[in-house]
């Protein structure tokens, strides 16, 4: 058997942990091209040598003398920063893992994809800010985009051997995030680390308060439509709180065709990692018997106001998606810092995509990366410029 030659991009966060133990189980059948991380070297180093990588890069330049000492000896290439990242994203692999959390990830998926790997994306920023971009450079050098998203992964499973024409709906299920259940007047007041534990999930920081904003929904209505192609108007979302049904597809025959699993990320990135295949994978088998009940609900865009900025940003098309990523972006990072409240971001990134729009040639202009970059630049700016000189934030 010949191995699968393989990078993990974002090898120190969640997914990328999760893909290095499923690979673990089946070492020979890989070959590690590239592992990079960000600033937890101890990590990055420790992968690199157990899976015997090529080169490990960390996103920071100031930890690239650490990282070199911490592979002293082990003849691994240590790099850093962004142009380290995009020439091992140029190496020629079968399989990369994309899991750099936001825009960072967008440069490396797309120099992958020029190698002809298969992409498995889980970085669902790439198809919000340049969906287009991103499958035209899959189409043009016959490479392909498999979703680990395990709401896009269920949709991917749903779909095989069905016409995308006769699909009449997708539903994809929310968990509600740590704030559900919360009086809305309770929200002014919710701080970081209330927003920063998921009642269902196991992931990072970042993406856990986005789950409790539904900013991570919103993306993910987005990366649907961009991925499959589906008029807005077909996608729906349910909170649904046991996180044990990822999706749903709705054919116009009146079937709804539905993926179950725990909540657990190696579904889908297993999905991904031996497509077309299926094999064994460690994760817990659902037992329907003792199964609590399914529950789901409409969300409220009260609550989940990030929701109906998703449709607007649909709507607009263009660039919408890039302006509204770099918004949600950057009011993250503030609110992380304590500079905004929890419920000041999803106002911050609704006024930012109002002054995006309003900005002749920002949004309708081609879709090409230096005009993703520019609408993004464009939206963090404002963010923090609005941030800095009012007296509404903290």
């Amino acid at each position: 058997m010949v191995a699968k030659r393989v990078s993990i991009f974002g090898a120190t966060g969640s997914i990328g942990q999760n893909t290095i133990d499923l690979i673990r189980r089946d070492r020979p059948g890989y070959n590690i091209v590239a592992l990079s991380g960000g600033r937890n070297i101890a990590q990055l180093a420790c992968d690199a040598i157990d899976l015997q990588a090529d080169i490990a890069i960390t996103a920071f330049e100031d930890l690239l003398e650490p990282l070199r000492v911490a592979l002293t000896g082990t003849g691994i290439e240590a790099a850093a920063g962004q142009t380290a990242l995009i020439e091992a994203a140029s190496r020629p692999v079968d399989w990369v893992m994309s899991a750099i959390v936001g825009i960072a990830g967008l440069l490396p998926g797309l120099k992958a994809l020029e190698q002809g790997a298969t992409l498995a994306l889980a970085n669902k920023e790439s198809l919000v800010c340049a969906g287009a971009l991103l499958k035209e450079t899959a189409s043009k050098h016959n490479a392909r985009i498999l979703p680990v998203d395990s709401e896009h992964s269920a949709i991917f499973q749903a779909l095989v051997g069905e016409d995308i024409t006769e699909v009449e709906r997708i539903i994809i299920t929310a968990s509600g995030g740590a704030f559900r259940d919360w009086p809305l007047e309770r929200l002014k007041t919710a701080t970081l680390a209330q927003a920063s534990s998921h009642p269902n999930w196991d992931m990072g920081q970042r993406i856990t308060i986005d789950s409790a904003s539904m900013f991570n929904k919103a993306l993910e209505v987005i990366e649907t439509k961009e991925f499959f192609g589906v008029d807005p108007t077909q996608i729906e979302v349910l909170v649904h709180p046991q996180s044990l049904v990822h999706a749903l597809v709705g054919f116009k025959d009146g079937a709804l065709m539905s993926h179950l699993g725990a909540p657990d990320m190696r579904h889908a990135i297993g999905y991904a990692l031996h497509w077309p295949q299926r094999k064994d994978l460690p994760v817990q088998r659902l037992d329907l018997g003792t199964a609590p009940a399914l529950e789901f609900y409409a969300p409220d865009l009260e609550r989940y106001p990030a929701l109906r900025l998703s449709y607007e940003v649909m709507s607009k098309g263009g660039l919408s998606g890039a302006a509204f990523n770099g918004a949600k972006e950057r009011v993250l990072d503030h609110f992380i810092a304590g500079r905004i409240g929890f419920l000041d971001m999803a106002s911050l990134v609704e006024t930012v995509l109002e002054q995006a729009d309003a900005q002749t040639g920002l949004i309708e202009t081609a879709m090409s990366l230096d005009n993703v970059m520019r609408t993004d630049h464009f939206a963090r700016t404002e963010v923090d410029r609005i941030v800095s000189t009012s007296t509404t934030y903290k």
